[in-house]
């Protein structure tokens, strides 16, 4: 069974074709700049040489279409014909309490994934875009949504629930969802297989650390608290996110600054983070690490608030849930970024935690970063969200055969 996998960003779309017996990768890579006369098309064939060019890209219509017939071309293609690709997996960010697991993308379902876009404005509409253009040029294939929510949907009442009128969460289900749920779930699971411990018999902090940043606590295999709330926006300080702040403060700001509604929830999308620590001097964690390096005072800032953020997290997790095995860092910034990680471990060291620096510096791929007598494990593990899309659609599609 070949699946292929789409993750269309605002302005990008990965994609990803797998052959599922094996999970051997035919062929990966990334369109750019979507939307631009001045995109970047990127296809990188497991077995023959890499193709990468600047292309226009009007829409995700276009790169759909890019991806599509590159992968099936005389001197590119992996494969013969489309209908070799027996479903198409779809990561959507925003499955609001309708959705615990994969679905079929029915009409019923893209509806509701739809009614889900004013929770994720920035994310549910351009999920769609790739839905619908997969379903323009691959009319015959099954396709499948996967949805970054459907991991937390184990979260007790008690995480989930925000302090305002429970009316609220009857008539529009205000509550906490959390996001980075394939991630999350992937990063877990191998954690475990790392540790050499069952996943239902351990306790685990995930820290998904990229422009968008979460934490979750993984206890005996489910979610039961997560740093993101009811949008993506809730939670640690991130690249351009305010992160959890005082609400009092939206209503500051707009008579302050004169902003409207909208243009406040704008600073706090787009102004925010460690970008507006900073001073707007970055929002690239890479960038502020050189400058923290040079004494640059809005660097120092903005990473030792971003860190005192993180570090909260983790130690409400530790005594959430009565302990913890093991801390594991992933995403861009926590999979590359030594110096954020050793700056989170030393203010951990109350729970025993002890970082090995030589390990911490010298990461490839994955790694314990621990000392042998540190009391939490810590590791770095890649997350691999295009393979945990192929699982759940090919888990769905396999359901789905046994049933017929």
């Amino acid at each position: 069974m070949k699946v292929l996998v789409i993750n269309c960003g605002s302005s990008s779309l990965k994609f990803r074709l797998l052959e599922m017996e094996t999970e051997k990768v035919l062929v990966k890579g990334l369109c750019e700049r979507i939307g631009s006369q001045f995109g970047h098309f990127r296809y990188e064939p497991t077995n023959a040489e890499r193709l990468e060019r600047d292309v226009d890209l009007p829409d995700h219509d276009a790169a759909v279409r890019m991806v599509i017939e590159t992968m099936t071309s005389e001197d590119h293609g992996v494969i013969s014909d489309v209908n070799e690709i027996s479903a198409v997996g779809h990561r959507i960010v925003h499955g609001g309490d309708k959705f615990s697991h994969a679905e079929e993308l029915t009409p019923d379902v893209i509806s509701e994934i739809d009614e889900c876009s004013a929770l994720a404005p920035i994310h549910n509409p351009v999920n769609l875009m790739g839905i619908y253009a997969c379903q323009k040029y691959l009319p015959e294939v099954t396709m499948v949504g996967v949805f970054d929510t459907a991991f937390h949907h184990t979260l007790p009442e008690e995480a989930y629930l925000y302090g305002i009128p429970y009316e609220y969460y009857k008539k529009y289900k205000i509550r906490r969802y959390g996001f980075h749920g394939m991630s999350h779930e992937y990063v877990s699971r191998r954690t475990a297989d790392v540790m050499g411990v069952p996943y239902d018999r351990c306790k685990q902090v995930i820290c998904h650390l990229g422009n968008g940043a979460s934490i979750t606590a993984v206890r005996n295999g489910q979610s039961v608290d997560t740093s993101m709330g009811y949008t993506p926006l809730e939670g640690i300080i991130m690249g351009t996110r305010s992160g959890s702040i005082d609400p009092e403060i939206i209503n500051v700001i707009s008579k302050k600054e004169g902003l409207e509604m909208q243009g406040v929830m704008d600073v706090l999308n787009y102004k925010s983070g460690v970008y507006g620590l900073s001073d707007f001097l970055s929002s690239d964690i890479r960038d502020l690490t050189i400058a923290y390096g040079k004494n640059d005072p809005n660097a120092i800032r903005a990473l030792n608030t971003y860190v005192y953020s993180i570090v909260k997290y983790i130690g409400s997790y530790v005594t959430i849930m009565e302990g913890a095995d093991s801390i594991t860092f992933t995403a861009g910034v926590g999979e590359h970024s030594s110096f954020v990680r050793k700056l989170i471990c030393e203010k951990l060291s109350f729970l025993g935690v002890k970082l090995n620096d030589v390990a911490n510096d010298n990461v490839e791929g994955e790694a314990l970063i621990s000392l042998p007598d540190s009391k939490i494990s810590v590791y770095v593990i890649p997350t691999d969200e295009e393979l945990a899309i192929a699982r759940q659609t090919m888990e769905l599609i396999n359901s789905k055969a046994d049933k017929a």
